[in-house]
């Protein structure tokens, strides 16, 4: 065990905010024998406050499902893979065709841009900051999107992943991650967590077999199967689970702490 490359929401963060202190406390562990920390998620950098607050974080993360690579310590982008404007407008209009009740967001390198009634109810705090208004007036050549959300209020995101990956394919990669939502996350054709990761991982010399990684959604299942030793949350989706081959318990008994100390035991290390 190298390096450890950990998914954050319903793998280690829970719906409160909050990172349990055994978990905090096996990372640190991590951190003390010299194994690699990278975290990986489809949070934008401006969300990544929990790593720093409450972990100490201080090293890369890898954002926006594997389109961004951040410097958290610098608070500085390294880099980025951008879906181009013909494609995001395109990718909306054959998403609308399928499903006309769809409704559309945008993640740029610098903010976020949500059509009106995207937020249910305009419930999220994340996200009150940003005005709802059609994509067409406020994307503009000097956005660079790395991710493309779209939404609707009927079916499952397995249902809708389904139907809308094939048909944008060309354009798009298509995943999810919302457990209570159908709602889709594109990006440049080609990129996923797994991409990134392994990238990021050779300039540290360091192979597959040597990387632990977690996650507990679609949009972790690349990542869970590159990775030598791949854990899937007994909490998460099934596709994960199967892609992982390999379980952490579940989210409330701190699976991923438990994997970890178990793994650094070995090592002789006991997390303090």
């Amino acid at each position: 065990m190298r390096l450890v490359a950990s998914d954050i929401d319903g793998t280690i963060l829970g719906h409160d905010g909050k990172i349990s202190h055994r978990t905090i406390r096996a990372f640190h562990a991590c951190r003390d024998a010299g194994v690699e920390l990278v975290f990986v998620t489809g949070r934008p950098p401006r969300w990544l406050h929990p790593l720093e607050d409450q972990l100490g974080h201080a090293g890369t993360v890898i954002c926006s499902n594997g389109a961004v690579v951040w410097d958290l310590e610098a608070g500085r982008l390294v880099s980025a893979r951008t879906l181009a404007l013909d494609a995001v407008f395109e990718t909306r209009r054959i998403i609308k065709q399928l499903r006309p009740s769809a409704l559309f967001a945008a993640e740029t390198l610098t903010g976020f841009h949500l059509e009106p009634g995207f937020i249910e109810n305009d419930s999220s705090e994340l996200l009150s900051e940003y005005t709802p208004a059609p994509l067409a007036s406020t994307l503009t050549a000097d956005d660079a999107v790395v991710k493309f959300l779209a939404i609707v209020r009927e079916g499952t995101a397995d249902d809708f992943l389904a139907e809308v990956s094939p048909a944008v394919a060309h354009l798009a990669s298509a995943t999810h991650s919302a457990p209570t939502v159908a709602m889709l996350e594109l990006a440049l054709p080609g990129v996923n967590k797994a991409v990134t990761l392994a990238e990021y991982a050779a300039t540290l010399g360091i192979d597959a077999a040597d990387v632990v990684a977690f996650g507990d959604m679609p949009n972790d299942i690349e990542m869970l199967r590159w990775a030598g030793d791949g854990y899937a949350m007994a909490s998460g989706h099934p596709e994960a689970i199967r892609a992982a081959g390999q379980q952490a318990p579940h989210f409330d008994d701190d699976g991923v702490a438990q994997i970890l100390e178990a793994k650094l035991a070995g090592l002789g290390v006991k997390p303090a």
